[in-house]
């Protein structure tokens, strides 16, 4: 297996039921007002080792805790219903979490701690269990190696396109071949640790739940957990990768396999990452922030937020404005140490600062690069050998229209 890292991972616009043994379903069952699908469900006949990743909001809802309770179980099944997030909803939420597991579990014929919950949407209300149940029914008798499409829908709120993607690992010469796939939504009230985001993947590798965990745990890391549209962290977020071991592949180690799969894993992760700044709440432009030259992983991600979850920053994107003065503000402001006379600022090709101090620069080259719908910054600091790229985007006034009105 020398030749392993130089394998080739195909990409592809596919979802969570490209894995092999996995099916899923998407239903409406009466949550949404509009009547597009609002129930997903996502199958594996083998029990999977399971991994996730939880919001850190002290607020966390029961479907979450239900899930975080069950996940160290060989797993069959997650049911995902969006409209209603079931969160801050007391004892009643808690029994409500518990009856969507119990009914699917008695549905697909397997034990309620084989099953995960999901729930996205507005906070405070009480699910309507006689829908969700009704809802269940209908899913199970639905679930298709071809459902992944529709599941993908029904966990969508205010997203306005599909979020889903598959990898391919196929090498003859070292007899590898396996899929890592899933789906995700996320529009608004994005930011890490996590973000108002749910993650679904799959991948029909054979590992062991620990191994599977750490892989996960540095995929977010490098993914969902550098992206963010408004600052705010959610109740019900989590990413959650299911392992059904249908493939002849099995990792048993931290190896020349763990890394391809690894590899694999975070372009997964980093595809549906950046469709979810894309989707932004009334975003116009990505913005695509790389810190160069710190000293660890943490303190660039601290100093990339901090510029991406700055509204003056994101609204000068908006309005096309080069006002990179925003860009070292919000990095002043935190308490990253770093060395202010050191510090290189490039808007794509135009560099605008240099050693801290502003440069004479192309107005009109500036102006080109912030009409892009992906505009690249960079900001150099000099001081390591860390280099992290994290996603946003800018603030435009359909953000505030469309959060004015969440709940009406």
């Amino acid at each position: 297996m020398n030749t392993i890292n130089k394998i080739d991972i195909k990409t592809m616009e596919e979802g969570i039921t490209a894995v092999p043994g996995i099916k899923a379903a998407g239903v409406h069952c009466g949550l949404k007002k509009n009547g597009n699908e609002d129930l997903a469900l996502i199958f594996s006949k083998k029990p999977a080792a399971a991994a996730g990743v939880f919001t850190t909001n002290k607020f966390k809802a029961p479907p979450l805790v239900v899930t975080e309770q069950h996940i160290g179980n060989p797993i069959h099944a997650i049911v995902i219903n969006s409209g209603v997030a079931n969160a801050c909803t007391g004892d009643r939420g808690a029994e409500d979490a518990q009856s969507m597991a119990k009914f699917t579990a008695e549905k697909l014929g397997v034990d309620k701690k084989e099953v995960l919950v999901a729930s996205t949407g507005v906070i405070g209300r009480f699910l309507p269990m006689e829908k969700i149940f009704s809802g269940v029914e209908k899913a199970v008798g639905e679930l298709s190696p071809e459902g992944g499409e529709k599941a993908a829908r029904a966990i969508m709120t205010t997203d306005t396109v599909l979020k889903e993607c598959a990898c391919r690992v196929n090498d003859k010469k070292n007899n590898i071949s396996f899929t890592v796939a899933g789906m995700a939504k996320g529009s608004g009230m994005i930011c890490p640790d996590m973000a108002t985001m749910l993650a679904f993947m799959a991948t029909d590798v054979k590992i062991e739940r620990t191994l599977l965990q750490k892989a996960l745990t540095k995929a977010v890391a490098r993914s969902f957990n550098l992206i963010t549209i408004d600052g705010d962290t959610s109740t019900n977020d989590m990413v959650v990768l299911f392992a059904n071991g249908v493939a002849d592949v099995e990792i048993t180690e931290e190896g020349p396999l763990w890394e391809i799969f690894n590899r694999a894993l975070l372009q997964v992760c980093r595809d549906l990452a950046y469709k979810i700044v894309a989707d932004g709440e009334g975003a116009t432009k990505v913005i695509k922030l790389t810190v160069k030259g710190v000293s660890d992983y943490h303190t660039g991600r601290k100093l990339a937020l901090a510029i991406l979850n700055s509204a003056l920053v994101k609204t000068a994107f908006f309005g096309e404005d080069a006002n990179w003065g925003r860009i070292i503000t919000a990095m002043g402001y935190t308490d990253t140490k770093f060395y202010p006379e050191r510090v290189d600022v490039f808007l794509g090709s135009v560099q605008v600062t240099a050693s801290g101090k502003g440069l004479p620069f192309d107005e009109f080259q500036a102006k080109k690069i912030l009409r892009q719908k992906e505009i690249p910054v960079l900001v150099d600091l000099h001081m390591g050998p860390e280099e992290v790229t994290a996603l946003g985007c800018d603030l435009s006034y359909d953000y505030v229209k469309i959060n004015s009105a969440y709940r009406t």
